[in-house]
């Protein structure tokens, strides 16, 4: 088989794997919608806030293999390192963006960590581990230093690109990290509506969501605010 074919076919089949909710079946055979409880999102997190510690911890562990399984196969199937990190990449999308759920889905977070750790395990002689060491540089040093996980997540994922453009690897796999990083910031700027948009600027809003993932910069706002809205 064409090895385009094979590319186009390994995304479909990336998305589709992407797309299965499967913390959403999780939770509604415990009787809650993800998509109307917690941070409203449909992953492990939002599983492990609900419903139970142990099935969040499973889900999210069945979240993270979903690129590095696809990407496995890519390379068994001979796509070079830059397919295959774009292979991953549609995992993130179908992940992020299920068909299943009409498109709501959740972070990506999980998904997204398990390109940067696959890929140069599969792929040593042709790219550096020197992207997945910047990446837990940067991402474990903020949270040490400020006890948070969605700023030191994002700088985490600035690292991979820009060490991989020093590196010199090649453009598609750098090309393939800036985009990871893309679909997480896209993903937490377009978060589902809610009435904080009519209480702050859409600038201040956009700049929440950006660096802390939510619509208001303290968490115990932000956990209120859902309580009231549910109950209204």
């Amino acid at each position: 088989m064409d090895i385009w074919i094979k590319f186009g076919v390994l995304i479909i089949a990336s998305y589709l794997l992407g797309s299965m909710p499967l913390s959403y079946l999780v939770a509604r055979s415990r009787g809650v919608d993800l998509r109307k409880q917690g941070t409203q999102q449909v992953g492990g997190g939002n599983l492990w806030r609900t419903t139970s510690h142990k099935l969040g911890l499973f889900v999210g562990i069945f979240d993270f293999l979903k690129s590095p399984a696809i990407i496995v196969i890519s390379w068994w199937a001979g796509l070079d390192a830059g397919q295959q990190l774009v292979v991953g990449l549609a995992a993130v999308v179908g992940h992020n963006w299920p068909v299943f759920l009409r498109f709501h889905g959740g972070r990506g977070i999980a998904t997204a960590l398990g390109i940067i750790i696959i890929l140069p395990f599969i792929n040593w002689s042709d790219i550096t581990i020197w992207p997945l060491v910047a990446f837990l540089f940067v991402a474990v040093g903020i949270v040490i230093f400020t006890h948070r996980t969605p700023v030191p997540i994002l700088f985490g994922l600035l690292m991979p690109a820009i060490v991989s453009a020093i590196a010199k690897e090649p453009w598609l796999v750098t090309l393939g990290y800036a985009g990871l990083l893309l679909i997480i910031v896209i993903k937490r700027l377009i978060a589902q509506p809610s009435t904080e948009k009519r209480q702050i600027s859409l600038g201040y809003l956009l700049l929440n969501r950006l660096l802390f993932d939510r619509d208001v910069r303290h968490r115990a706002d932000w956990v209120h605010r859902k309580h009231v809205e549910k109950k209204g």
